[in-house]
């Protein structure tokens, strides 16, 4: 049966950048609806993460918003503000970024300098010693496991940059049924297992969404924070004319395996490294696991999707075999099993890696989209910078023409939101990666 409900704004997507968002405009006096197709915060995506805090991007913005997220993580509590219940938490591993000529140290320390990041410099030597285990040869480029070269001595050593404060969250979905409780809290009201079949305007602006069942919901603000379906709700929006940069579904797996003895220090976790030498990325866990992804290497094709929905959510044992094999290249001690175990998710990705917060050519309509597996770390800036960004515009700015600025909280470092426009040049910088 159809119904009619009444909101300041919608907010189409429930996972961790969704339900930021929710919080942060409730905070503004506005009555929130969020809708999602899943049946709880956080089951999309979200749930898939790794959920790496770490800083090294390839521009300003984001090196700033990933400095300025690190300080909501470590106080998180405070930052929902409201008693919700057990919280995610934010475990403090440092990670260290391995040399490689597509993303070299010189382009992104003096970022690091301007926005206060703390690192160390390592040559091979330091690495050897402050990571268990570790192999410091250099390997470029990442290759198949299939490929003889693979298994080829490496020419040289490499050294990296190591972030003291970096870590991870230990639980991405609960984080989001947290912001999701503190965002109820402040009034939102969540609609799960609901689609939005379609986004309607008048008077030139937005003015309701309308779902599976016939309901429709009235708000002069709608945000697309619905990841991999975000393509899908901009085609209803019939938003996109002006976009220079485009985003696509990718599927992505990440594995889980035992760390190899040693790597896990006594009452700790292990460092995390970041290898776009090998191709991969792998995180410790409390409890002697280890998480292990990719980084997209040419090598390897990208499982670009149609539809979202066609995605297969189970781990196979090609791509488990091909990254814990590059990451056992690193880690020697490191084990292959022979059953494939992980999880899968899919990416929203952007052409340049970089994500998109924006208005749109249509009034009211606003993007929070092509995080591309790199975004869940800033989820608790981006609630306030795109509630910051919907205020001014919805005030009259001319964002567009003079972006609006958000001013963090804890850094008091300015974020220029137009180095995430819609209608941005593409970031040259960038690694072509999921490391952005």
């Amino acid at each position: 049966m159809s119904s009619e409900v009444s909101a300041d704004a919608v907010v189409v997507g429930a996972g961790v950048i969704g339900s930021a968002i929710a919080l942060e405009l409730a905070k503004t006096a506005r009555r929130v609806v969020v809708v999602d197709r899943a049946g709880g915060a956080g089951q999309g995506s979200t749930s898939a993460s790794s959920a790496v805090v770490r800083y090294n991007f390839s521009t300003l913005a984001g090196v700033t918003a990933a400095w300025e997220a690190h300080f909501c993580w470590s106080a998180w509590a405070e930052h929902l503000g409201h008693e919700v219940g057990d919280l995610a938490r934010f475990e403090r591993s440092g990670m260290v970024m391995l040399d490689v000529a597509v993303a070299p140290r010189a382009d992104w320390l003096p970022l690091f300098d301007e926005v206060g990041v703390r690192y160390e410099e390592w040559d091979a030597a330091t690495l050897a010693e402050r990571v268990p285990g570790i192999d410091a040869g250099r390997y470029w480029p990442p290759k198949r496991i299939d490929d003889d070269r693979f298994w080829a001595d490496p020419e040289g050593t490499l050294g990296g940059v190591y972030t003291p404060d970096a870590g991870y969250v230990t639980d991405p979905r609960l984080a989001a049924q947290n912001l999701a409780a503190a965002a109820a809290i402040e009034g939102v009201e969540f609609r799960f297992r609901a689609e939005v079949t379609a986004v309607e305007s008048a008077d030139g602006r937005v003015s309701s969404v309308v779902l599976a069942d016939g309901t429709r919901i009235s708000a002069p603000v709608v945000v697309n924070a619905a990841g991999p379906w975000s393509g899908k709700l901009n085609e209803l929006a019939g938003v996109g004319s002006d976009f220079t940069v485009g985003v696509r579904p990718m599927r992505q797996e990440v594995a889980h395996v035992l760390a190899p003895e040693g790597y896990h220090p006594a009452g700790g976790v292990g460092v995390s490294v970041g290898d776009l030498d090998l191709g991969t990325y792998f995180r410790g866990e409390v409890g002697g696991g280890l998480l292990i992804g990719g980084t997209e290497p040419e090598c390897d094709p990208l499982q670009w999707l149609d539809d979202p929905d066609e995605a297969n959510l189970n781990p196979t044992m090609a791509v488990f075999e091909a990254q814990v094999t590059r990451a056992a290249r690193r880690l020697p001690e490191l084990r292959v099993p022979n059953r494939a175990r992980g999880v899968v998710g899919v990416y929203d990705v952007a052409d340049d890696w970089t994500p998109i917060y924006d208005r749109t050519e249509l009034p009211g309509f606003y993007l929070a989209i092509g995080t591309s597996g790199n975004q869940f770390k800033n989820a608790p800036v981006v609630g306030r910078l795109m509630a910051t960004l919907i205020e001014q515009v919805e005030a009259g700015a001319e964002h567009d023409r003079a972006p609006v600025q958000y001013k963090g909280a804890h850094t008091g470092l300015a974020i220029d939101l137009g180095s995430f426009s819609r209608r941005r040049g593409h970031n040259t910088g960038s690694s072509g990666t999921v490391m952005g």
